[in-house]
């Protein structure tokens, strides 16, 4: 299994496809070019319906490898299906908020502009704290020097321009 090769497994397990009615898209270190061995496809949706989104995705996938199917107890609850396809890990999250709305598209969206604004050394730094172990959230954060929850600083980012984000990378030695 390469990093590169994820896509095969999105189009054998014809997971787009599926859950089609519930806005699906790909979100985190793949389709960002960050991965690391042990990476997993994560799909976030919107699922007005969570249990709707259950059932489709329990009729599909029950007899994949390592399946499971839970729903948060908190918040708009959410359904999560973690399974292996192709000996490739795949997490969908199904959230009654908008995928836009959604703090998983937000962190993947503000992630994707800072690379986009990046000259190489953000996701040199962002690279080696990944492969070192951490996860995608706190590694731009310790890259960033962004305090406290890595996730919370991530959301605040969000709403900086790209000049306000260029002018952060480059106080950090970064742009």
């Amino acid at each position: 299994m390469t990093i590169g090769h994820y896509a095969s497994a999105v189009t054998s397990s014809a997971v787009m496809e599926l859950l089609r009615p519930f806005d699906p898209h790909i979100v985190g270190t793949l389709p960002l070019g960050l991965a690391v061995s042990g990476s997993d496809v994560d799909i976030v949706c919107h699922a007005l319906d969570p249990n709707a989104f259950a059932d489709i995705v329990w009729s599909h996938y029950q007899s994949a490898d390592d399946f499971v199917l839970y729903r948060w107890t908190s918040g708009t609850r959410p359904a999560i299906a973690r399974f292996v396809w192709d000996g490739w890990p795949f997490e969908l999250f199904g959230d009654q908020l908008p995928v836009r709305q959604q703090r998983g598209w937000i962190h993947f969206e503000v992630e994707r502009r800072l690379l986009a604004l990046d000259d190489g050394r953000l996701r040199r730094a962002v690279s080696e704290l990944r492969a070192d172990g951490l996860k995608t959230e706190p590694a731009f954060a310790a890259a960033l020097g962004i305090p406290g929850d890595p996730y919370l600083g991530l959301l605040e980012l969000a709403a900086e321009t790209d000049a306000e984000l260029r002018a952060r990378l480059a106080a950090c030695g970064l742009g």
